[in-house]
């Protein structure tokens, strides 16, 4: 890999590329063109022979992608050969949604641990995982050597999740608390906020009438 640095665009990239190509390789497709990722992703395809180029040479002029080949190299990138365990705070709604949808992640990124501050949620069933107190944190975390945290509570709470995972070791946060998080400059931060997509889709929303 060159010793560049990688823009955080580039690397939201590479998790579109490897869906399209786990798709293409469950149809027994074994090739694939930079043309075609580009028409079926509706991306400039110089754009994703750039990308990729960041990594390493992976194509063959002519020929394109050995999609096999491709997946398991994006997937040695995003760090996806190896089991990377997550804990989540906020046994809630959205918390037990995640929870439910981790059954059906097949890469080695899996919650193990589920975490809340109310007693009543103490002890329930999520997905086959037992929600814990928050004063078992930090010694699961790092018993387990859980690197992400996800973060489901009400704003109000976010930042004190965010110094717990920080306290326990933690390197990375996904947070879907609508509240901006502060945390050390090694740990890295991604916001999911529905809020924000809903307003920024509404933009664009009857475009023709301002014509």
């Amino acid at each position: 890999m060159k010793s560049m640095k990688i823009s955080e665009a580039v690397v939201r990239r590479l998790p579109i590329y490897l869906r399209f190509l786990n798709e293409l390789n469950r149809m027994n497709v074994t090739t694939v063109s930079s043309q075609d990722l580009g028409s079926k992703l509706d991306l400039n395809p110089a754009q994703i022979r750039k990308d990729l180029a960041y990594f390493g040479e992976f194509g063959k002029k002519g020929i394109g992608y050995d999609v096999k080949y491709l997946i398991e190299k994006i997937r040695q990138i995003l760090k996806l050969d190896q089991r990377i365990q997550v804990a989540l705070v906020g046994a809630g709604n959205l918390g037990r949604a995640l929870c439910n949808y981790n059954a059906y992640l097949q890469d080695n990124m899996k919650i193990v641990a589920v975490f809340d501050a109310e007693k009543s949620k103490i002890g329930q069933n999520m997905n086959n995982l037992t929600v814990l107190p928050m004063s078992e944190l930090t010694d699961t975390i790092r018993e387990l050597q859980i690197r992400i945290g996800i973060i489901t509570v009400p704003a109000s709470e976010a930042q004190n999740v965010a110094d717990r995972f920080v306290e326990a070791g933690i390197e990375a946060i996904l947070n879907f608390a609508p509240v901006i998080i502060k945390v050390p400059p090694h740990i890295r931060v991604h916001h999911a906020d529905f809020t924000t997509d809903l307003q920024s889709l509404a933009y664009y929303l009857n475009k023709e009438e301002e014509a």
